[in-house]
């Protein structure tokens, strides 16, 4: 696996716009191609029918996510979809969610990937389109456990096609922890025994990890999604984490950082990414282990521009990627579970393995990243939960 320094570096934004209204969002559509009925004024909707090929499309992406050879000339999935389609790629790079919502804005992009932290800011701002699934032939292969889900879809309407998922999972040096832990309450409740070695993941989205331990250890908190907090459940969220605050050695964004600090053994425990497990130096004593409270974690959505220029292009992106080839390559080279089922058949021997790929059972625990917003994400609909800029408010305030 190859350390590539961008690699889901600060993915999360920093603030979120409040307010959203996403039971609001009209269905969307595709602009330039056939367009069906419903929607009018109220937004664009999803496309009936593909016309020509434009000859070009425009992707923002996550690093990694579109290589082209430019970077590492063995690392090519882009030239063989320009070779069959007749599309030439231009793609750009953003490294947080933030930013990737204020470049859709431009319009300058067809096609962009966003985490579950985006993509329905994504929807509600009317910047993405939905897409009709029947148009790509590749979306049937895509595992079932990730289609039609909160991130990605809304009121049982598609708006993009799954690329790839992960966790976010407790690692440990396997000496100076022990015994091998089985809960998160070694960096919560039971934190201050490895008091200056504790890393914790530096965004607001982290509080979404102190509600999954919430969940398990203060049922009375009545917490049934970690994203769907009221006032009272954010408030017990932030008071767990600024007991840990004393015992963090540092936070991480940088997964390099986290790598190069459980090599020399600065941090002993924390919350991490199998990718980071897998490229730690040979010898180094630390394993990973999925809590029984469950883990947060992400499942990143391709998703077409609603005012896209070259929309059917942009199709052809999107079911190139979700091929079994292209996603495995693709996902492979970032370093997480692909979303097309057949795509273990061109990863390398044990790599589907090592990211638990279509193991539904382990995918069911996590909860994969999704905007707070005041409408509650649980379905609640005697209170009003808490947005992510009060999100973002409190994670300072822990911060200090």
């Amino acid at each position: 696996m190859k350390r590539y320094s961008e690699n889901r570096r600060g993915r999360l934004p920093s603030a979120v716009l409040t307010g959203l209204a996403i039971a609001s969002v009209a269905v969307l559509t595709a602009c330039g191609t056939t367009q069906g009925g419903g929607g009018g004024s109220e937004g664009p909707k999803a496309a009936d029918e593909l016309g020509k090929t434009e000859g070009a499309v425009s992707i923002l992406a996550w690093p990694g996510y579109v290589e082209d050879g430019s970077n590492d000339p063995a690392v090519d999935w882009v030239s063989a979809f320009e070779d069959e389609t007749g599309c030439k790629v231009t793609s750009k790079t953003y490294g947080t969610s933030d930013e990737a919502f204020n470049l859709m804005k431009t319009g300058e992009y067809d096609v962009v990937a966003a985490s579950g932290d985006a993509s329905l800011r994504l929807v509600a701002a009317g910047d993405v389109a939905p897409v009709n699934t029947d148009l790509i032939p590749n979306y049937e292969g895509i595992y079932d456990f990730l289609k039609m889900q909160s991130w990605n879809s809304v009121d049982g309407v598609s708006y993009g096609i799954p690329h790839g998922y992960g966790a976010n999972l407790l690692m440990y040096n396997t000496e100076a922890v022990t015994p091998a832990p089985t809960s998160w309450d070694v960096v919560f409740d039971k934190s201050s025994e490895y008091k200056g070695k504790v890393t914790a993941y530096d965004s607001p989205i982290y509080i979404a990890d102190a509600a999954v331990y919430l969940m398990a250890h203060q049922p009375d908190l009545g917490i049934e999604n970690p994203y769907a907090l009221d006032e009272t459940q954010l408030a017990a969220a932030v008071e767990l984490l600024k007991e840990q605050r004393v015992n963090i050695g540092e936070y991480w964004s940088d997964y390099l950082k986290e790598i190069q600090a459980f090599e020399t053994g600065d941090t002993v425990v924390g919350t991490t990414w199998q990718v980071i497990r897998n490229s730690l130096a040979e010898g180094t004593k630390a394993e990973v282990v999925l809590p029984e409270e469950g883990v947060t974690g992400w499942s990143d959505t391709w998703m077409i521009a609603s005012e896209a220029t070259n929309p059917n292009c942009a199709y052809e992106w999107l079911d190139y990627i979700a091929s079994p080839e292209a996603n495995a390559q693709a996902t492979e080279y970032f370093g997480e579970a692909p979303s097309n089922q057949a795509a273990c058949d061109f990863r390398s021997e044990g790599s589907c393995e090592s990211f638990h790929a279509g193991d539904a059972d382990y995918a069911s625990k996590i909860w994969y990243w999704s905007t707070p917003i005041a409408e509650c994400l649980d379905g609640r609909t005697d209170v009003e939960c808490t947005d992510y800029s009060a999100w973002t408010t409190a994670w300072q305030e822990i911060k200090g």
